[in-house]
Parts: structure tokens; C-alpha cells; sequence
């Protein structure tokens, strides 16, 4: 019963924390896609 209780209590945990990196990954890959932008039209 216990094991029950501690993995009820670190699973919101382990996936809030998914969350918070996936969404820092999201905002990486916009920003570096918009200097790609920003260079593609500096090149036309």
C-alpha cells in the first residue's frame, strides 16, 4: 500500500516535469527558426 502512495505522489511530478521541458524544448526550436527566417530573407 505504501509503494501505491509513493508512486501516486511522484507520477504528477515526473510528468509535470515532462511538460516543463518539452515546452522549454518548443520554445528552443521557435526562436532558432525564426533567425532562420531572418536570414533567409537577409539572403534573397
Amino acid at each position: 500500500m505504501k509503494k501505491a502512495h509513493g508512486i501516486a505522489l511522484l507520477l504528477p511530478l515526473i510528468l509535470l516535469a515532462a511538460c516543463n521541458t518539452t515546452a522549454g524544448a518548443g520554445k528552443d526550436l521557435q526562436s532558432a527558426g525564426k533567425e532562420v527566417e531572418k536570414a533567409a530573407e537577409k539572403a534573397k
